[in-house]
């Protein structure tokens, strides 16, 4: 069942708070002249359930955080099947490749639930990219393990065994570099994880049950612990 997409207008950016400045984890790295600079730049925008954060042939504006909520990035599906490439948990930064080459989006990323986006329009991005040793650090990582995750998932498409698909795709929504917010703990519904696998709710629920018995996660109420994330990532179920 696919989320339901909205066509309300997102309510104009506003300027983050300390909190959210405190989420964001490339600005620690700055110097503290680069990081008043990226602090003026900065805009959050709050979302709703099913709106559109990047769409799929838009012109790239802005390099964008998740800072609270879950999206899923996926392919444009007006010409095939729909596919989901990952989730994006709170912390994650997305999109600097299409940012970098200053491309339109070949993809879309929607908002599978109320979320707070923070975004650095593109000049600055490259501003930054252009002067700033530690955001160039940051981003190269970035990079590196987005590279590792993609590869990651065309490996995931592949598995046929459910209990293994749901393992996998948790494993990447608890990425610690990609995700660094997310900590121990997920808040995540079980039809948000079933959106972002391609599986039945039920399916997904029988899946979660299968990992909790071997002591890999844990359900709590209203999400998941990891207790194993190398299990999660290598071993089969």
């Amino acid at each position: 069942m696919p989320v339901q997409t909205s066509f309300r207008k997102i309510l104009r950016p506003r300027a983050p708070t300390d909190d959210e400045l405190a989420q964001i984890p490339w600005l620690n790295p700055l110097s503290e002249t680069e990081r008043g600079f990226a602090v003026d730049q900065l805009v959050v925008h709050e979302i709703q359930t099913g709106d559109f954060i990047c769409r799929f042939g838009k012109a790239v504006t802005h390099w964008y955080g998740l800072v609270d909520g879950l999206l899923k990035m996926s392919n444009d599906d007006s010409q095939g099947f729909a596919i989901t490439f990952t989730g994006l948990a709170p912390g994650g930064w997305f999109g600097e490749g299409t940012v970098l080459k200053r491309e339109h989006y070949r993809y879309n990323v929607q908002a599978l639930r109320a979320c707070r986006i923070a975004g650095l329009p593109v000049q600055a991005f490259h501003r930054l990219q252009a002067e700033s040793i530690g955001f160039n650090r940051f981003i190269t990582l970035q990079l590196n393990e987005r590279l590792g995750q993609f590869i990651a998932a065309r490996e995931i498409d592949r598995i046929t065994d459910p209990n293994l698909r749901v393992a996998r795709h948790l494993a990447a929504l608890f990425h610690p570099l990609l995700s660094p917010n997310v900590g121990g703990v997920l808040r995540i519904t079980q039809q948000e994880l079933a959106y972002l696998v391609g599986l039945s709710r039920q399916r997904v629920n029988e899946a979660l049950a299968v990992l909790a018995g071997k002591e890999w996660i844990r359900i709590e109420y209203g999400g998941l612990r990891v207790l194993d994330l190398a299990a999660l990532r290598h071993q089969g179920v």
